[in-house]
């Protein structure tokens, strides 16, 4: 009975490398750069600004209809393109599962679209 040690021998020396790959680069980042902090670099932003508001306000609803509505389109964009690929094996009950799913997503866009998520101000 062969053991099973020299067929997982090569993917054990490939994450020992990996992993030495990127202590090493944290390393040597850590004690290589130049550690000067000053306010401005301790100082907390949002996107360039200086905070206004404390961190836990709530979000804008409209925040979470643009995430909805990214969802949507990436979740159809990473299904359609495996399903037309392989549309002539699956057949019938695939055509009949896409048409669902594409039916699910345009349910979700229009409810985004009456809520106003693709009217900017």
């Amino acid at each position: 009975m062969q053991t099973m040690l020299p067929l997982y021998f090569p993917i054990l020396i490939f994450i020992a490398f990996g992993l030495f790959v990127g202590i090493a680069a944290l390393s040597i980042g850590r004690f290589v750069a130049p550690n000067r902090p000053d306010a401005a670099k301790l100082s907390s932003y949002e996107c360039g600004f200086p905070g206004v508001h404390d961190a836990r306000l709530p979000f804008d609803v409209r925040y979470y209809l643009v995430a909805i509505l990214f969802i949507i389109f990436d979740l159809e964009t990473a299904f359609l393109f495996p399903w037309a690929v392989s549309l002539r094996h699956i057949g019938m009950p695939g055509l009949v599962a896409m048409g669902i799913f594409i039916g699910l997503l345009l349910i979700g866009f229009i409810y985004e679209w009456k809520k106003g998520a693709l009217e900017w101000e």
